[in-house]
């Protein structure tokens, strides 16, 4: 499962989803979270997921990589359809057992609720996918940047965030090799119930919670002694701009977000 787990991972590439500015990327994939709400009917749905295939193939990301970041939140996906099938409101009782009620339209809604989160997951692997971490926080933090008046901080706010980003891979790669020097020692973390597995797991989180303090400090450390200061002052290697193909891209995002609006409130 830790193998499966692709968030904050950059994948290097030379597509033009690659080549978009990363505050046009923030934006659109904020507006499509947006679109993806928008959606109550079948044609609605049909129309995003083709969009969010188009965009994975325009990225030229590995598909099989890119739907590998669905797999540790399966259980949550296949969960939330449940509670929706089990649970919905409706007259058409698909069958029934015991104390529970098989509606037709909860099962709808389910399917549809379950694939919110898969588009949401899908666009949002793509924008990390294809934005490496240093650019990444160059956009978020000239997205901030006018929210300095009111005295939001920026820089610093754009910094942790990327840096929690970075982190992911290589906690998951120390939670991998704590467990596996765990496994040599005789430690089980398969058998029992749920409880037990919980306990067995306190020999991973100790060390693991030590082994993400220590690296933060020596983080810490080695920023102080490069003098940072935060961002006032500070230049940068690559400075972003805007390109037509930005502009194209974000009125693309636009008319996606028209198209949903005319399905939701005038629907074929």
């Amino acid at each position: 499962m830790l193998a499966d787990i692709t968030l904050g991972q950059y994948y290097p590439g030379n597509s033009v989803i690659h080549q978009l500015d990363p505050r046009t990327k923030i934006l659109g994939t904020l507006l499509f979270i947006i679109a993806i709400f928008m959606a109550r009917n079948t044609v609605g749905y049909v129309f995003l997921c083709a969009f969010v295939m188009a965009v994975i193939l325009a990225s030229r990301l590995p598909v099989g990589m890119v739907f590998r970041s669905l797999k540790p939140l399966a259980f949550i996906i296949i969960l939330t359809m449940a509670l929706h099938f089990f649970m919905g409101e409706g007259e058409q009782v698909l069958f029934e057992w015991q104390f529970l009620f098989f509606i037709r339209e909860g099962l709808a809604m389910g399917v549809k609720m379950s694939l919110r989160l898969v588009l949401l997951l899908l666009i949002s692997s793509v924008l990390t996918f294809t934005t490496s971490p240093i650019v990444l926080t160059d956009g978020i933090e000239s997205l901030l940047n006018p929210f300095k008046r009111i005295g939001v901080p920026a820089h610093e706010l754009a910094m942790m965030m990327t840096i929690a980003l970075r982190f992911i891979p290589t906690l998951i790669e120390e939670t991998d090799r704590i467990i596996k020097a765990q496994t040599a020692r005789g430690a089980d973390f398969t058998s029992g119930n749920l409880l037990q597995k919980a306990k067995n797991m306190l020999p991973v989180l100790i060390p693991l919670f030590i082994s993400a303090f220590r690296r933060a400090d020596e983080l810490a450390v080695a920023m102080e002694a490069r003098c940072y200061r935060g961002g006032e002052g500070r230049t940068r290697m690559h400075e972003l701009a805007y390109t037509h193909v930005d502009v194209a891209a974000f009125v693309l995002i636009v008319i996606v977000m028209a198209i949903m609006a005319v399905l939701r409130w005038w629907p074929l």
